[in-house]
């Protein structure tokens, strides 16, 4: 019996000591991993990626080679801040310092009617005397600062060329900046005018070496031109300019091409000069050559910011009329339009039946033009037009018929009341015909303006109605759908990326900018159910990339909060590095999967719960920083 129970008694402390001895060995494989973790965590987000951290019981050693000493003393004091110093193995090498590279010769030379100034640093071969020698015949009686320091390294294989080139240029512009680098040059010169800039181009054009890179900008004054004309003729066999002037580069492509649409069959000459009267000349011209396009034949005159509009003898009275009265409406404020229709030839008979055309544009400019029957008619459409529609805004170019049709005023007045009900469009009365075209954000509008016309023109009257309705101009239906929310972020978040700092799951200034804007999208968009989606990239331990996509992700939801949003139909979500856009193997790619990203949950269901086959909304990707050149690839996730 004895001896059973001190077997028994035997096996028991066997047992105790074998479960010690594996309860020990967990608890330090546990230490060791997440000092492991612990320390490798801390040196990626100081960027020393360098490093690898293995742990040996309660030892953690440090191995790899340091770019430097000061790079392995900030290793070893960041990784004792982690865990104690005593159990670090510092295993680190450091790597030898290289041989002193070869510096980057370059002279900088600068020429105006103050001097010349020369600084740089060039090969001692060639010496500062060269540089002297290949000004001297621009240096009598100017005062020169040579600054030029030489250094004795090896000559480059194209510093000679591109130096003398250099030197050559600064000889032939009296106002420049000339870089010189190892075979490129880089010249800045003003010249005194157009012709003057030619010949600089074409005496350094033929000078150029082969081999070399030269990047010229040589800059001609532009003329003021006052005033600032243009004039274009339109007839049957073609058209042409007889004056062109245009502000910029990119405002004469628009008014040729706007000459070309119209018939241009002369020169394409446009001249380029300062004074221009409203930065939206090009896109003013371009207006009036289509109007003069739409009347046939005629002339075309800016002078400034004033437009005359000739048309050819001839042109229907009515069309003259809606043309001059569309293109009134459709230019700048800015500008105003003077139409002149000549008399018919004595003998001539009617140029066509009578019409009166009302526009309003979207700004609220009004134009009446056309015929009425007498003075009291005018003054009486003229301030119905400025109660109803314009105020002081309204512009009225008719005339005097006595032969129009009977009840003509009273059909005029119901198309002024019928223009007032829309945002935008035009009036047309004809003796048979009323057409009333534009836009509403009234979805009533057409009956609306079908009920008014019928009572205004009795039922026997004939009228066309062909009104657009908009619900942009809607103020009680201009609420954003679901899928416009996102879009709308989708676009703001395309102009701007959102970013944090390297390590940082808090917002920055930057990115606070960005909410702020996102905070203004979202007050009309409760009804849309979005997530906020946090990705990396897969460099770096996939736990660690998720727990830093969520974190971001909250940050986001967090500063939408705190600026006032009701976040109710929002969710954060990180996804770490399991939804990749683009390949993870470039730099490209993984900067691509870095993102901040908006979806639309459609049906209340997270876009990570989807099935494959279901087609996905549309997303609003961002990505989540523009990653430091020499960063540690899990701090940039």
């Amino acid at each position: 019996m004895s001896k059973t129970s001190t077997l028994v008694a035997v096996l028991a402390f066997l047992i105790a000591g074998l479960l010690f001895v594996g309860v020990a060995v967990m608890a330090a494989n546990t230490i060791e991993d997440r000092s492991t973790e612990a320390v490798t965590f801390s040196m990626r987000e100081e960027g020393l990626d360098w490093v690898v951290v293995t742990a040996n019981g309660l030892q953690v050693e440090l191995t790899g080679t340091a770019p430097d000493e000061a790079a392995r003393f900030r290793a070893l004091s960041r990784a004792g801040a982690v865990v104690d110093a005593d159990r670090i193995i510092d295993a680190l090498d450091v790597a030898e310092a290289d041989s002193v590279a070869p510096p980057r010769f370059s002279l900088e030379m600068l020429r105006n009617g103050d001097g010349i100034s020369l600084i740089g640093l060039i090969p001692e071969e060639i010496g500062r005397e060269a540089v002297a020698e290949g000004i001297a015949g621009i240096r009598n009686g100017v005062e020169v600062a040579n600054m030029v320091e030489t250094a004795s390294y090896p000559v480059p294989s194209d510093w000679r060329a591109a130096m003398e080139f250099g030197l050559r240029a600064l000889n032939e512009l009296p106002r420049s900046q000339i870089s010189v680098f190892d075979g490129q040059v880089t010249i800045t010169a003003v010249s005194e005018s157009i012709e003057e800039r030619a010949r600089f181009e074409a005496a350094l054009n033929r000078a150029m070496p082969e081999g070399i890179e030269v990047v010229m900008d040589i800059s001609a004054p532009r003329p003021v031109i006052t005033p600032f004309t243009l004039r274009f003729v339109r007839s049957l066999d073609g058209a042409r300019f007889e004056a062109c002037s245009a502000d910029t580069e990119m405002a004469r492509t628009v008014i040729l091409r706007a000459a070309r649409n119209a018939g241009l069959t002369g020169p394409e000459e446009c001249e380029i000069g300062i004074g221009v009267p409203s930065p939206q000349w090009a896109q003013a011209v371009e207006t009036g050559m289509q109007a003069l396009t739409a009347l046939g034949a005629g002339t075309l005159t800016f002078s400034d910011a004033d437009v005359t509009l000739i048309a050819a003898e001839g042109t229907p009275e009515g069309l003259f009329d809606r043309v001059v009265g569309e293109l009134d409406a459709d230019l700048p404020a800015v500008f105003s339009v003077h139409g002149v229709l000549p008399d018919p030839p004595e003998g001539a008979g009617n140029d066509g039946p009578p019409s009166f055309v009302a526009t309003r544009s979207p700004e609220g400019y009004v134009q009446l033009r056309g015929r009425l029957p007498d003075d009291q008619a005018e003054r009486v459409v003229y301030a119905y037009a400025r109660a109803t529609l314009g105020g002081d805004d309204t512009y009225l170019a008719t005339r005097r018929d006595d032969n129009l049709p009977d009840g003509w005023s009273v059909r005029v007045l119901a198309g002024l009341e019928a223009l007032a009900m829309l945002n935008n469009g035009s009036v047309t009365i004809d003796p048979g015909l009323v057409t009333v075209r534009g836009n509403t954000g009234s979805q009533n509008a057409v009956s609306d303006l079908s009920r008014l016309l019928s009572e205004k023109l009795g039922e026997a009257q004939n009228f066309e109605i062909d009104v657009t309705y908009q619900e942009l101009l809607d103020p009680t239906a201009n609420i954003p759908t679901a899928e416009e929310c996102v879009e709308r972020i989708r676009t703001l978040l395309s102009e701007r990326k959102i970013t944090f700092d390297p390590g940082s799951v808090e917002i920055n200034e930057e990115s606070g900018a960005i909410l702020d804007r996102v905070a203004e999208i979202l007050p009309d968009c409760r009804h849309a159910r979005m997530e906020i989606g946090g990705h990396t990239d897969s460099q770096g331990r996939e736990t660690m990339n998720l727990n830093l996509s969520q974190a971001r992700a909250d940050a986001v939801l967090n500063g939408l909060l705190a600026r006032g949003v009701l976040i109710s139909n929002l969710t954060a979500q990180g996804y770490g590095e399991t939804q990749p856009i683009d390949t993870n193997d470039t730099e490209e790619g993984r900067e691509r999967n870095r993102r901040i990203e908006f979806r639309l949950l459609a049906g209340g269901v997270p876009s990570s719960q989807r099935s494959d086959t279901e087609e996905p909304v549309e997303t609003a990707p961002a990505e989540a920083e523009e990653p430091p050149a020499e960063e540690d690839p899990d701090e940039q996730n």
